[in-house]
């Protein structure tokens, strides 16, 4: 019950790259930065273990991005040729590579990755992909004519990953959609569909993470346009549940989405986020457990995974420790409570 969780990404020791920073370059190189990426991953493995997190993750330590960090490692990608691209429907417009030819995965990717922290903790082993809707929002097609096309070509690889993964002995497999919310028309025609691919044939248990989007100033001026509720999920949770996928994570803390969206998601284990990864300040135990009773009204306990509100990378290393910390201290607080009723 309350079996606690992270959303994916930590932040990233300054020996290791530069501290408070996406796409943040590494400071080491060859063998000495497999070396320190692998130290990093110890050490998160280690603090979550300790403030009593049963489902642990390397937070993403040995890639530089969450899209990029799989991306790397197919081909049928042209980096070198760049387009001009509006990222989340033109809310922001970069210079990315470009799909030129048929998708292939070169081999595996976060193979040797999930192996080492698997070694390396006996708890629950929880491991992160980006999904298919999102890598099509981040990249550039040249090749595949639909967007549509091109995320079943991703799909069919993050499956084959995924497999692998699953054999390694990775228990979660969560897919990252932040797409979700702005695409939800597409969401209902291909989306799920996309994710259906990505997760076809495991047993592990499987889960996508959406969110409004965090550490890009694009994202925080957008989400002031949104008024005093946001309601985006209220269109895309009945497809969500009547999915295949067996848990939804999504930012709950300070959050504008109303809680009780998350009724909408009778049918499926809910990561409910309990942090706030867009403040600089440290949650109390107590505030922790307030969020996680808010969303009991909605959620019963034995389909509740407390969680953060997303990915921590960008955020100082002090206060990323102090919200797990807080993380587990709250729900403890709500267990002894439940406990005693």
């Amino acid at each position: 019950m309350l079996r606690t969780a992270i959303a994916g990404s930590l932040p990233k020791p300054a020996w290791l790259a530069e501290p408070e920073a996406l796409w943040a370059p590494w400071r080491l190189e060859g063998d000495d930065l497999v070396r320190g990426q692998r130290d990093a991953a110890l050490v998160w493995i280690k603090i979550l273990e300790d403030a009593g997190i049963d489902t642990v993750g390397e937070g993403e330590q040995f890639r530089d991005h969450f899209v990029h960090g799989f991306l790397h490692k197919i081909d049928g990608i042209d980096w070198d040729r760049k387009t001009a691209m509006g990222i989340r429907a033109d809310r922001y417009t970069v210079e990315v590579p470009t799909v030129t030819e048929a998708l292939r995965r070169k081999g595996s990717v976060h193979g040797e990755e999930a192996r080492f922290a698997r070694a390396h903790t006996d708890h629950k082993l929880k491991f992160t992909l980006p999904g298919p809707m999102t890598i099509c929002d981040t990249i550039a097609d040249a090749h595949y004519g639909k967007r549509a096309d091109m995320a079943m070509a991703f799909a069919a690889l993050l499956n084959e990953e995924a497999r692998e993964l699953e054999a390694i002995g990775v228990d979660v497999i969560q897919f990252d959609e932040p797409a979700f919310n702005v695409f939800m028309d597409e969401v209902k025609d291909w989306g799920i569909a996309a994710l259906h691919r990505a997760i076809e044939g495991l047993n592990c248990t499987t889960a996508v993470h959406i969110c409004y989007g965090y550490g890009i100033e694009a994202n925080i001026a957008w989400k002031k346009t949104l008024g005093s509720e946001w309601r985006q999920y209220e269109e895309i949770f009945p497809a969500l549940n009547a999915s295949r996928i067996g848990q939804v994570s999504l930012e709950c803390a300070n959050s504008k989405v109303p809680i009780s969206l998350i009724g909408l998601l009778k049918d499926k284990e809910v990561m409910v986020g309990a942090i706030d990864v867009a403040s600089l300040e440290i949650e109390t135990p107590e505030q922790v457990a307030a969020t996680i009773k808010g969303a009991m009204e909605f959620v019963d306990p034995e389909r509740m995974l407390p969680c953060t509100n997303c990915g921590m990378a960008p955020l100082p290393r002090r206060v990323a420790e102090g919200k797990i910390v807080a993380l587990g201290a709250g729900t403890r607080l709500m267990r002894k409570e439940l406990s005693g009723r």
